[in-house]
C-alpha cells in the first residue's frame, strides 16, 4: 500500500502530468483539496473508490483515513493543487506517514507561477533583467516567516518575485518592495490561474492595490513583481548565439 501524493496543478483539468492522472484513476481511495482541485480530475477516480473532500478535515481525521486504507491494502491518491513541494503542507502529513510505517511517494505538479507565467507568454529570467525568481509568502494568518525571509529582506535582491498568499496584504507587499523595486514597477496579480474565471490585473507598484480592490479579489490570487513582466529591454541569451559553442554544438574549425 502506498499514498501517493500528487499535484493537479493550478486548476485546469488538463494541466495534471499524465502519472498524476494515472494514480487516480488507479486508487480506491481518493483524498482531495476540494476547493482548489477540479471535479473533472476527481471525477476520473473509479467508480466504486472512496472519494472525500478534506477541505472540512483536520489534519488527524486526514491520517486516519490513510491509515484504515493501508489496514484494508488499498493505495491512496492524495490530491494537491499546484506542486505539493510548494505551500502543500506535504511534510507534515508524510511526517505522521513515518511514524506509522505507511510507505508514500510525490508526484509533481504545475505550480500557479509557472502556469501564469505561460498564460501572460512571459519568460520570468530574461538575461541582464533577472535570472532569480523568488517564491515566498508574507504573514497574514499563517505561521510567521523565517527570520530574513520577509519581503523587505529579499527584496534587496531585484529578483522577480512569485509572492503566494498574501493578495490581502497587498498593501504591506507594495509597501516593503517599493524601496527596492521603485513605484513603476510591473506588478500581476494573477487571479485563479487557468480556471475557467481567471483574471489577470497588470499594474505597478504604484496603482495594482485598486486595481485589486476594484476587481474585488481577495483570495486564490498570486502577486508577481518584477521588471520581466513589463517592456524592459534585454540581449539574447548566449544559449542560441552563433558564437557560442558547446558539447552538443562544437566550434567548426574550418571557420577558424
Amino acid at each position: 500500500m502506498t499514498v501517493h501524493f500528487i499535484g493537479a496543478g493550478p486548476g485546469a483539468a488538463d494541466l495534471i502530468t499524465v502519472r498524476g492522472l494515472n494514480m487516480i484513476r488507479e486508487c480506491p481511495v481518493v483524498l482531495y483539496a476540494g476547493s482548489l482541485v477540479p471535479a473533472e480530475i476527481v471525477a476520473e477516480a473509479p467508480v466504486d473508490a472512496r472519494v472525500l473532500d478534506t477541505a472540512p478535515m483536520h489534519l488527524d481525521e486526514i491520517i486516519a483515513e490513510m491509515k484504515a486504507a493501508d489496514d484494508a491494502g488499498f493505495d491512496v491518491a492524495r490530491v494537491h493543487s499546484g506542486d505539493p513541494s510548494l505551500y502543500g503542507a506535504i511534510a507534515e502529513q508524510m511526517r505522521r506517514l513515518d511514524d506509522l510505517g505507511i510507505a508514500y511517494d510525490v508526484t509533481p505538479g504545475v505550480s500557479a507561477y509557472a502556469a501564469a507565467a505561460a498564460a501572460m507568454g512571459k519568460e520570468l529570467t530574461l538575461p541582464d533583467v533577472s535570472q532569480t525568481v523568488i517564491l515566498t509568502r508574507t504573514s497574514v494568518r499563517s505561521s510567521d516567516m523565517p527570520d530574513g525571509e520577509d519581503l523587505k529582506s529579499l527584496g534587496q535582491s531585484g529578483a522577480t518575485l512569485a509572492v503566494h498568499l498574501s493578495v490581502n496584504n497587498l498593501a504591506g507587499v507594495v509597501r516593503d518592495l517599493v524601496p527596492h523595486y521603485g513605484e513603476d514597477c510591473p506588478v500581476v496579480v494573477a487571479y485563479r490561474v487557468s480556471w475557467p474565471d481567471e483574471q489577470f490585473l497588470h499594474g505597478t507598484l504604484a496603482d495594482i492595490r485598486d486595481k485589486v480592490k476594484a476587481a474585488g479579489i481577495t483570495r486564490t490570487a498570486l502577486i508577481l513583481v518584477g521588471r520581466v513582466l513589463g517592456g524592459a529591454d534585454f540581449d539574447d541569451s548566449r544559449l542560441y548565439a552563433a558564437d557560442h559553442h558547446h558539447v552538443l554544438r562544437p566550434k567548426d574549425k574550418r571557420k577558424v
